[in-house]
């Protein structure tokens, strides 16, 4: 089978530069010039202009996704023998802040399906010391918010939502969908450039209906102070810098076209490896508008490994998100629970390139690839 004629990359960083360089040339160019390269007026402008588009009363950005996280477990006041129970098959990022702060991290088990946070093993972990449950929308999309929203609603525990691979997601309780990172107390999402929202560098931000969580939220997030020098509690530094936001003003509004065609190109490929044998393919939960920020199937563990080195071979970038659940870190090793379906996952996922710049020919390619090792095999 002859090979493509140029590499496959999960995302093409370079490419997209590239299409909106004369644009974005000039509003960086608007930036130096102007001088103000921390807190200047596109900041300000970017966090209005992303309220807007969520429907949420208010956006604090920051320094970066994990930054978002440990604000947000500030603003609740999460420290020393409190607990907040996060997923373990995902980024550290959630684990990695619970316990900068001091606090013990519960994980439990996903669903084998959607890669999410399983309600039912959430509803046992549930103790008298539970302060917080940070569930991830893992890859672009949730699974059963509901359950997990009627669960922290009984127990009285509010919900952070880690929203940084699912921004632009939308999920519907009856009523009309509403986006992922404003169902709980707080939203946090990531800017990382390979997020749905993507910035040059780092960058983050939360999301918040509350006012009194905002104004707590934007004073950690700057050193503990509404005005300069009366620091009034305990914070960091954390900001989102002129140069990004401007550079993320333009980027929203290309937002929704770019992730409608990474649903058209996650359709394609749902098409095309229809009942192929050896895999299993990514599903969307019917009540969630998936983003498809990551296109991971699903194969025998045996077969994982051989076929990403096959992959490679044909000019195709393939990624494993994650190669361990979160307990089998050395870091995290204390933290051990009976885990099989994060432990599962993370010997049979691989993710396949999916990004708005890809063509249907591109997809064709994989998929064809894709056949020929499992026709291989059987």
């Amino acid at each position: 089978m002859q090979d493509y004629k140029k590499p496959i990359k999960m995302i093409d960083l370079a490419a997209e530069y590239q299409l909106y360089q004369p644009v974005l040339q000039e509003k960086i160019i608007q930036v130096l010039a102007k001088g103000n390269y921390i807190n200047g007026d596109e900041v300000a402008l970017f966090e209005q202009n992303l309220a807007h588009y969520l429907d949420v009363k208010h956006v604090i950005s920051c320094g970066n996704g994990t930054d978002a996280l440990q604000i947000a477990l500030m603003a609740l006041d999460i420290g020393n023998g409190d607990e907040v129970i996060i997923p373990a098959f995902t980024y550290i990022a959630a684990i990695e802040v619970v316990c900068l702060l001091g606090a013990t991290p519960v994980l439990v088990d996903v669903d084998p399906v959607y890669f999410q946070m399983d309600p039912k093993a959430l509803e046992s972990a549930i103790s008298k010391k539970t302060k917080a449950i940070i569930p991830v929308h893992l890859f672009g999309q949730c699974a059963n918010l509901a359950e997990i929203l009627q669960l922290a609603k009984q127990y009285q525990i509010p919900i952070i939502e880690d929203n940084a691979q699912a921004l632009g997601s939308k999920y519907g309780i009856q009523e009309e969908p509403k986006f992922l990172g404003t169902f709980g107390e707080i939203g946090c999402t990531s800017f990382f450039p390979t997020k749905n929202l993507a910035c040059f560098g780092d960058g983050g931000a939360l999301f918040t209906n509350d006012d009194a969580l905002a104004e707590k939220i934007r004073m950690i997030a700057n050193h503990g102070q509404k005005e300069k020098y009366q620091h009034e509690m305990v914070g960091v530094n954390s900001r989102l810098d002129t140069l990004q936001a401007a550079i993320l003003n333009f980027k929203l509004n290309h937002l929704a076209q770019q992730l409608s065609t990474k649903k058209q190109l996650a359709n394609q490929y749902l098409k095309e490896l229809s009942g192929l044998k050896g895999l299993i393919l990514p599903q969307a939960f019917k009540e969630s508008l998936h983003t498809w920020h990551q296109f991971t199937i699903q194969v025998a563990a045996k077969d994982r490994d051989p076929l990403k080195s096959f992959l490679s071979l044909k000019g195709i970038e393939s990624m494993i998100y994650y190669p361990k659940a979160v307990d089998q870190q050395k870091a995290y090793q204390q933290y051990h629970q009976q885990l099989p379906i994060a432990k599962k996952l993370s010997s049979t996922v691989l993710s396949l390139p999916i990004h708005a710049l890809m063509l249907p020919e591109e997809i064709s390619y994989v998929c064809n690839q894709l056949k020929y090792f499992f026709n291989a095999q059987n």
